[in-house]
Formats: structure tokens, sequence, C-alpha cells
């Protein structure tokens, strides 16, 4: 449709639009001319996992040693090693709604079963009852992400700490999906399951540079977790991939230790952007949505309109009502159904503030126009 001349404004992102911070890209163009261009390890180089450990002790309060760590190519390579090396045919994964996409893929690709468990609709988190009855003598795993994508909601500690119990009373393995932790707002702050106590064993944490550093493209992510684990996905990784790019992992190394303004600048604009796009939302009637305090997503529940017609077409999913914001106001985000949730839509804040007020304006007139 861009192409094509039409002004498309795209609420579908899921990286931050800014650039790489420029410290972060000297490092890799020093690595460049130093002819850091070999095979690493395959884990990741130590200098780099020493960097990982020294920020999970000094943000996380995690105690964890290089042979605890492993380096690969995105947050989505270390999730799809851990999988492919802890599920087994037939395990089941509790997989909390609404999901990652990925998620439930590679539980799958893995010849796991995902299980899924329904939300509170108001707040999009999982009630401690539904985990519970969902449990069963083939429960191997549980995935967390938090904050969450696609809804910026954060697991509060006294949630984690009554899952936690549950996960040691039924011997749970939890992978828990950090990747979003820094980009948090309202003063909220991420506390990881894996922190909390007799979880450390039972739990892998997963995080990466690509959304707190805007390096989605270096691809570099990693784990923390039990030893045996971290020595099993490197195996894999060996067979696999080898080594994250050698390049990448040197751009790493500068983002862990570049001054925290670099994040916090991001976050200020991200927040600025958040509270503009609710103020739209939140004008259209029937449309409901739990405030995010992380990530850059608002999932907000257009429920409401489902059964209501554009012209001549019926509203009659979230893919239906994606598809009509697309072709009829050139205004892309994605449907609910992909996480899970149907009615459901969700929206990025990864863009300009010019592109949200020119955006929303358009999708307040598009509902504005329904039957």
């Amino acid at each position: 449709m861009k192409k094509s001349g039409l002004d498309v404004i795209s609420f579908s992102a899921g990286e931050p639009d800014f650039d790489t911070p420029l410290p972060i890209k000297e490092a890799a163009k020093r690595a460049i001319d130093q002819g850091f261009t070999k095979y690493t390890p395959t884990s990741g180089i130590p200098e780099l996992k020493e960097a990982i450990c020294e920020k999970l002790k000094r943000e996380n309060d995690l105690h964890y040693t290089k042979e605890e760590i492993i380096v690969s190519c995105g947050a989505k390579h270390v999730l799809f090693n851990a999988l492919m090396t802890l599920c087994d045919s037939n395990d089941e994964v509790l997989l909390p709604k609404p999901y990652w996409v990925t998620y439930y893929e590679q539980i799958v690709l893995a010849g796991g079963k995902p299980v899924l468990l329904d939300c509170d609709p108001e707040t999009l988190l999982v009630p401690l009852e539904e985990v519970e009855k969902n449990i069963s003598e083939n429960t191997k795993l549980l995935i967390l992400n938090n904050p969450s994508n696609p809804s910026g909601v954060v697991w509060s500690q006294e949630a984690l700490e009554k899952i936690a119990q549950l996960c040691k009373k039924h011997n749970i393995f939890v992978i828990s999906d950090e990747i979003y932790e820094r980009l948090v707002y309202d003063g909220e702050k991420v506390k990881s399951i894996a922190s909390l106590e007799g979880m450390k064993e039972r739990a892998l944490v997963v995080n990466g540079v690509s959304k707190a550093f805007s390096m989605t493209g270096w691809r570099i992510g990693y784990a923390a977790g039990p030893q045996e684990v971290i020595q099993a996905m490197g195996r894999l990784q060996d067979h696999s991939t080898s080594c994250p790019t050698s390049i990448s992992q040197k751009a790493a190394l500068a983002a862990l230790r570049c001054d925290a303004s670099v994040v916090e600048e991001m976050v200020t604009a991200f927040d600025q952007r958040r509270k503009a796009m609710m103020q739209y939302l939140s004008e259209i009637p029937g449309v409901r949505f739990p405030v995010p305090r992380g990530a850059f997503y608002i999932f907000a529940d257009f429920s409401a309109y489902i059964g209501r017609k554009f012209e001549t077409t019926t509203i009659d999913s979230s893919l239906t009502l994606a598809d009509l914001l697309l072709e009829k106001a050139h205004l892309a985000c994605v449907p609910g159904i992909a996480f899970g949730m149907e009615g459901f839509l969700r929206l990025s804040y990864a863009t300009s503030l010019e592109n949200i007020e020119r955006g929303m304006a358009r999708m307040q007139e598009f509902f504005k126009k329904l039957n």
C-alpha cells in the first residue's frame, strides 16, 4: 500500500523506532576494525557473559556464574533452545493468555502441548486459581512474559510469589521472558520470579538487548539458569547456529555497560506516546484496556464492535476489524486472535507522537462510521 503511494500509519511494530545508540555502534565498528570477525565460543564470549552476570546482580539481585549464562541469536533463539531442551513429546506447557505468538508455535515445534490459561478480561492477568486448575501430572513448564507482549501488564511481586509456591509444590520449571523489563512506567519495577526463594534452580531468565537498546537487528539475547540446562542449550546451539555474531556480541557488551540515560531517554518518549494513545482510545465508546505499565503496546478490547457493520462488511472477528482498519483507514495493527484473544487489537506506540495523533484520529473517525 505504501509502495502505491498510500499514507499508511503502522501501529503494528514490535521494535523501538529509535536508532541504536552511538556508543554501541562505535563498539561494533571497533570490533570490525580490530578483526573480531571469527567464530566465538558457542555460548558467547566470556566478557559478555561477565557483563550479563553483573547486570543480573546489579538490577535483579540474581547471582549467576558464567557457566550459568548462554548468549544466543536473539531472545527468540534463546526461547527456541530452551523449549527444545526442556520440553519432551506430550509435555504440557502452561501458557497465560494473551500470549506472544511465538511461544505457542515453539511449544508445538518441540512436541509439547500448549495449555492455555484464561486471563481476567479487565486486568489481562491470569488468576492463581486458573493456573492451579490446569496443572496435571504432565505439566512440565510455565512461560511467563513480564512485562507482557501484547498487553504491557506487569506481574506484581505478590502474584509472582503465589505462582512460585505452586511451581515449587508441583515441580514446574518456569521460563521467564523479561525482554521488556527496562521499558516500564509510572514508577513500576519488574521483579524476576527467579529472585524469589527456591526459584533460581527451577527458572530460566530470558532477556536481551533488542528492546531496551533498540538493537532488534543485531540479534543478541541471553539466558541465565541452572548449569545443566544452560549446557544442554549450548549443545543444541552448537549444532544449529554455532555461535552468536561476533560483532554483535561486542555491541551487546557496550550496551550492557553504557550509561543508563540511553534507556531513560527512550522510556521518557515512550511514556509520552503511551499517554497520548490511551487518551485517544478512551474517547472511543465501548473500548476497554488495562493501563500498560511496561513494553510499548496497548491491548484493547474492541469486542463491543463485533457484529457491527462498516458499509456492507460485518465485523465478525478481530482479523476482519484489523483488515477494515487497514483498507478503509490506512491504519495497521495486529488482531487479538494472534495472541489467543478474540475481539482485541494490539496497538504499538513505538512510533512518533505525530503518527499516533494522526493514526488515532483516523481510528476515531472509522468507528464513528459504523452501523
